[in-house]
């Protein structure tokens, strides 16, 4: 725990995957189209405090998925990549243009499509039900399972480890 609470530290973007991550990891079907995926609320809330607290958010999905970035358009979520089986290098692209190194970025995910990402940031954090694989990379797990408040608890997370958190709190309660 304090190592991962020490990677936390100097995290200035935190970068999602979307399904099992920002989503359960469902898809319902019920005619043509793309079909229906379901977004946590608490995490939508998780991101806005993260932004709030300076700290950018960028979601890179291995699919191109309309209602994710529809969602990270709500969310004022600028950086969104779907479509990328290949993450790495659009992680690269987006660190260089805000002059970032890997140590200040965390990245949470789910499944081997992350595995090359998460070895490479600072911070690797990953849901409770993610891939055994997946949970050996990451430095934090959360207790919640993806689409259901792990986003915001790692969010919360990195708000602790940064001393951000209870100033935070106290803003919104008085």
């Amino acid at each position: 725990m304090r190592r991962a609470l020490a990677l936390a530290r100097p995290v200035r973007l935190l970068v999602l995957d979307v399904d099992g991550v920002l989503t359960d990891n469902a898809v319902s079907h019920d005619g043509p189209g793309p079909g229906l995926k379901r977004f946590g609320i608490q995490d939508g809330m998780g991101v806005k405090l993260c932004q709030q607290a300076g700290i950018e958010v960028a979601v890179i999905s291995g699919l191109g998925n309309i209602q994710a970035e529809q969602r990270s358009r709500e969310l004022g979520i600028r950086e969104f990549h779907g479509g990328h089986l290949h993450k790495l290098p659009v992680l690269e692209q987006i660190m260089a243009a805000k002059s970032l190194d890997f140590s200040q970025v965390a990245y949470m995910g789910d499944d081997w499509l992350d595995a090359q990402i998460m070895a490479r940031v600072g911070l690797a954090l990953a849901p409770v039900d993610a891939q055994p694989e997946i949970l050996r990379i990451a430095a934090w797990i959360s207790r919640r399972p993806g689409g259901c408040g792990a986003v915001r608890e790692a969010i919360r997370f990195i708000l602790l480890a940064q001393g951000k958190l209870d100033r935070m709190w106290r803003e919104w309660r008085d």
